[in-house]
């Protein structure tokens, strides 16, 4: 598997080769890319902290790879559980170089059909759910004095579809949780990538990892063509995925963001040059409305 360019090279910043194992802390380790990374870290000879809710999924991980891997159970939606398994993973290895946050799940429902509840139970796994795995593993990091905090968001944390909107929003919220998250932690050596891959063929569109609201029967209609829509989507291959991530948590200065796939950079590009081109055509109403110094 070849590595492909990132952003780090363009800074002049290369991975780092020979780099020595590291321990993983991963969540939702059960299926999709979870999976697939935490057994990539492992076949790579670093050691992993494997957790998910239901610890059976995980049990062939430890059976195949002894004791590189330690698998945990945990529901990051109990904050307390999330605290002590953090504390457990870091005394069993004696340090976290990574701490990776991929739990979560996409809420299927337009903005009018979702209910609240719905949009909170989302919200407790994508957001506050990974909020609390930082809260728990920092003043372990700190103490260490390094760590490199992942967390997975999606090309969906910079533009949106409909139907998944409250997924959309989620994802929004998460990308700017860890971008002020790394300006705060840079001081103690501890870094910060966020992961937005792009659409993948991957297990996310299972019943496990998918919600959907109640239905109202106006939307029936713009559900079905947005649905069909999506199922003749390109989607890559997430077997391809681990070089990347490797490249960007072996780098010296690894990147705050990195795109997985090909075809986030031209969508977003469009959606930003849109945007810019809006802002620019109302700028002499939104300069007016600066008023007069005070």
């Amino acid at each position: 598997m070849t590595t492909p360019s990132h952003p780090a090279a363009e800074t002049g910043s290369a991975p780092v080769t020979g780099a020595s194992s590291k321990i993983w802390f991963i969540t939702g380790a059960s299926r999709g890319f979870g999976r697939i990374w935490t057994e990539a870290a492992l076949q790579r000879g670093d050691k992993v902290a494997a957790t998910a809710r239901n610890l059976a999924s995980l049990a062939d991980l430890a059976d195949q790879y002894g004791a590189n891997v330690l698998t945990l159970e945990l529901d990051v939606t109990n904050p307390e559980q999330v605290k002590a398994v953090v504390a457990q993973a870091h005394a069993h290895f004696g340090r976290l170089d990574l701490v990776l946050n991929n739990a979560g799940y996409s809420l299927v429902g337009t903005i009018e059909e979702a209910s609240l509840d719905d949009i909170r139970a989302m919200y407790e796994t994508n957001v506050f759910g990974a909020v609390s795995v930082i809260q728990a593993a920092l003043p372990l990091l700190r103490a260490q004095g390094h760590g490199h905090i992942l967390g997975t968001s999606s090309n969906l944390g910079h533009v949106t579809l409909p139907v998944i909107g409250y997924y959309c929003s989620s994802k929004w919220a998460f990308e700017a949780i860890h971008e002020s998250l790394a300006a705060e932690v840079a001081p103690f050596g501890i870094k910060v990538t966020i992961i937005e891959p792009g659409a993948y063929a991957t297990e996310f569109g299972s019943p496990e990892s998918l919600k959907f609201a109640a239905g109202i029967a106006v939307y029936t209609d713009f559900k079905n063509q947005f649905f069909g829509t999506l199922q003749n989507e390109k989607r890559g291959d997430p077997t391809a995925t681990p070089a990347a991530l490797f490249a960007a948590v072996d780098a010296e200065q690894p990147p705050l963001r990195l795109f997985l796939g090909s075809h986030n950079l031209p969508w977003v590009r469009t959606a930003y040059a849109e945007r810019l081109a809006t802002w620019e055509a109302w700028q002499t109403v939104s300069s007016a409305a600066q008023g007069e110094a005070k």
